[in-house]
């Protein structure tokens, strides 16, 4: 049981170039007294752990940390407290790679090695030999000590360790030229895995740099430049056209173009007006607005995307996990069969110890699964990069995988097939009135609104317009509440009110087979009806109808041609599902309640779910991927799988797509990993191939795996 007095403490961690890095770390910190709940993110370079009082200081921790040979600071230690998460450590990160640690290594070890040729060329014959002797002694120092400092941390197989053993091995038997020309390849390997690393990193760290860092705030009719992450909410800022909007907000004066596109992907820029809300880090394209702030600086969009984006390493995938544990005997196996081939040749058959020696050091330098268990995050730290950008979030690997695998995707109709603005279209009176009178219908769309004045459902919504559009004021009604998958009722004027479902009113017995009729009607024309009714009678019926998505029809086409089914599931009646579905060739279930929709999801088996993120949030949750439609909002990007931020359902068969083309990049990954590892095994057992080719396969095998990752930061999932 977690102690409450634990702190939970994160720093930067920096020179982490594969899986392996951060599980040196976690493993090295996870033995440290008080210390729990290790975290440790490759891509997000973050460290998080618990300290239990009277155990490890933070100070012990970046000691630890150090000594293995990566950067570390407090996190965001020069941040407000409620500055936005920001992806910056130490400053060896911005620097060239010359002129980081594992840089000048490159050079140092570069320039004694070509000294140690000339020396082999121009100096007296046997002068070569401690030339290389020393570029080699001196170049492996720093890889020597970081593999004790591991040591004597628990960590015995290590690449620093195998590097090391490989390098004084080589000299022991004389090949100190090879030993020193392996060391220098071990350092140009590092940096490159560096440079790839971080160019994996460069298109998630770039989101931090969308939101401007100055905003003009107005006070008592003055403006004046401010920190952006200064701002508070409900203090209103100016941006003028052409500036990134500061701060998530709502327009308070002003009509302008705004351009989504860095935070939603979305090309073509949105014209929005006083009461409509903005993102922190669109574009004002056209004129000047006045918007008032409505979320702090570490909450806004980009915060919590660049947040998400973070976590979401820790939803790692199956195959991640499989790799990862196939990686911990993989390195221990390798140094035993390669103490097999130093030992039992020249035991067993009298071959020459020299030759064996030197191919089984050889063999160690294969040991290292850098490219192995770096193929799988590599990929999805990527595939989580390319679609952020577009608008389309997924928490983590496990989530990826799961949608690659998708068969079958249900749809919610309200405020996803459809654009969720239904508006009212039609009030009948209840059957034996011969006309709408003026009473009736104001009776109508008071009781109505009274009922629904607290709900944010889409239907709510529009009888409340069409009450206000009409100057009906409802009147005050206590007890509302919910009747899950038929209506709301409250109390209104001293007396019951209902808002439901025509079948719900007909069980109430206030419906009459004319009442019946004029709601099918209205429903094969693709209206939803609801009955307003009190407990002894009927006051009318309400007809609304909402649009399809202009791109919902693209999408169930694409969704077809990648093989994957299409549903929609509604609680709406037959007739107004089918008027919606038919058009979009697409099946569909109606009249579901939460629980009928439950067990539809659990009957289809790889089902992914997309809905509002509000209303079908059991839906979402049991679906092996559910998707939120919502610009950002909470419940998007915090309750859901995966989040559109768009609101396009041709969004659905992109994030697909980018699945898909995720899980295909981490099996070539695999396959280039093992493919190389293997021939360099067989060539390395055989003698074809010696110790500066073994590391140079090595490193160049991780700086294939990421590089070949890095091509899914340009990958256009909404191309068909």
């Amino acid at each position: 049981m977690r102690d409450e007095r634990a702190e939970r403490v994160e720093w930067t961690v920096t020179g982490m170039d594969c899986a392996a890095c951060s599980r040196k770390i976690s493993a090295a910190l996870g033995g440290m007294p008080g210390v729990g709940e290790v975290s440790v993110g490759l891509m997000a370079e973050k460290l998080a752990l618990t300290l239990q009082p009277g155990g490890a200081s933070r100070d012990q921790i970046e000691d630890a940390v150090r000594r293995l040979g990566y950067g570390i600071e407090p996190r965001g230690q020069a941040a407000p407290p409620d500055a936005a998460p920001v992806m910056q450590g130490p400053a060896e990160r911005d620097q060239s790679w010359h002129r980081s640690g594992k840089g000048r290594l490159v050079i140092l070890t570069g320039a004694l090695l070509a000294l140690a040729w000339a020396f082999e060329l121009l100096a007296p014959a046997g002068w070569g030999y401690p030339a290389f002797l020393l570029a080699c002694a001196i170049g492996v120092a720093p890889v020597a000590k970081r593999a004790v400092e591991a040591l004597r941390m628990g960590q015995p197989f290590t690449i620093e360790s195998l590097m090391t053993i490989a390098a004084i091995g080589a000299l022991f038997i004389g090949a100190a030229e090879e030993a020193a020309l392996v060391v220098f390849l071990f350092a140009v390997g590092e940096v490159l895995e560096g440079v790839a690393a971080g160019r994996a990193r460069d298109g998630i760290r770039a989101l931090a740099d969308l939101v401007p860092k100055t905003a003009l705030l107005e006070v008592g009719g003055t403006t004046r430049e401010v920190p952006a992450d200064s701002l508070r909410i409900g203090q209103v800022v100016l941006v003028r056209p052409g500036d990134r909007i500061p701060a998530d907000g709502e327009i308070t004066e002003g009509t302008s173009g705004i351009d989504d596109s860095p935070v939603t992907g979305e090309s073509v820029p949105v014209t929005k007006g006083p009461g409509e809300g903005v993102f922190a880090g669109s574009i004002n394209t056209e004129a000047a607005l006045r918007l008032r702030v409505t979320r702090a600086p570490s909450d806004n969009t980009i915060a919590r995307i660049i947040r998400l984006v973070e976590e979401a390493e820790e939803a790692r995938a199956p195959t991640e996990r499989f790799i990862d544990r196939f990686s911990r005997w993989y390195m221990p196996a390798i140094v035993a069969v390669s103490a097999l081939v130093m030992l039992v040749p020249p035991l067993a058959f009298g071959a020459e110890w020299g030759t064996w020696i030197y191919r089984g050091l050889a063999l160690l330098l294969i040991g290292c699964p850098c490219a192995l268990v770096i193929s799988v995050p590599a990929s999805i730290a990527s595939s989580l990069s390319a679609g952020a950008r577009r608008g389309l979030l997924m928490k983590g690997g496990a989530v990826i995988e799961a949608a690659a695998n998708i068969t079958h995707v249900a749809f919610d109709k309200t405020g996803t097939l459809t654009m969720g603005r239904p508006a009212v279209t039609g009030l009948t009176p209840p059957a034996g009135q011969v006309e709408l009178t003026a009473s009736i219908r104001t009776e109508l769309l008071a009781t109505a609104a009274a009922v629904e004045a607290g709900s944010s459902h889409p239907l709510a919504r529009a009888i409340l317009d069409s009450a206000a559009e009409e100057g009906i004021a409802p009147p005050p009604a206590t007890d509302a509440r919910a009747i899950p998958g038929r209506g709301a009722t409250a109390i209104v004027a001293g007396a019951p009110a209902f808002v439901a479902s025509p079948a719900a009113a007909l069980e109430a017995g206030v419906l009459t087979d004319r009442d019946m009729q004029h709601a099918a009607a209205l429903e094969t024309g693709g209206s939803t009806v609801v009955a307003v009714y009190r407990p002894d009678r009927l006051i009318g019926l309400i007809g609304l109808q909402d649009e399809p998505r202009t791109d919902a029809a693209e999408a169930v086409a694409q969704l077809r041609a990648l093989g994957v089914g299409a549903v929609m599931l509604t609680g709406d009646n037959p007739r107004t599902a089918a008027a919606i579905a038919g058009p979009l060739a697409m099946d569909y279930r109606a009249g579901m309640l939460p629980e009928g929709k439950l067990a539809a999801i659990r009957e289809m088996g790889a089902v992914m779910m997309v809905g509002d993120g509000i209303n079908d949030a059991p839906a979402l949750k049991q679906a092996q991927v559910g998707v939120a439609m919502g610009s950002g909002t909470d419940v998007a990007l915090e309750t859901a799988d995966a989040a559109i931020l768009r609101d396009r359902v041709t969004d659905v068969p992109a994030l697909i797509r980018l699945a898909r083309a995720t899980m295909g990049n981490i099996r070539q990954n695999v396959a280039i990993a093992l493919a190389l590892k293997a021939v360099f095994l067989v060539t390395s057992v055989l003698g074809i191939t010696g110790l500066w080719i073994a590391i140079l396969a090595d490193t160049g095998a991780t700086v294939l795996v990421t590089l070949n990752a890095l091509r899914l930061l340009r990958f256009r999932p909404e191309k068909t």
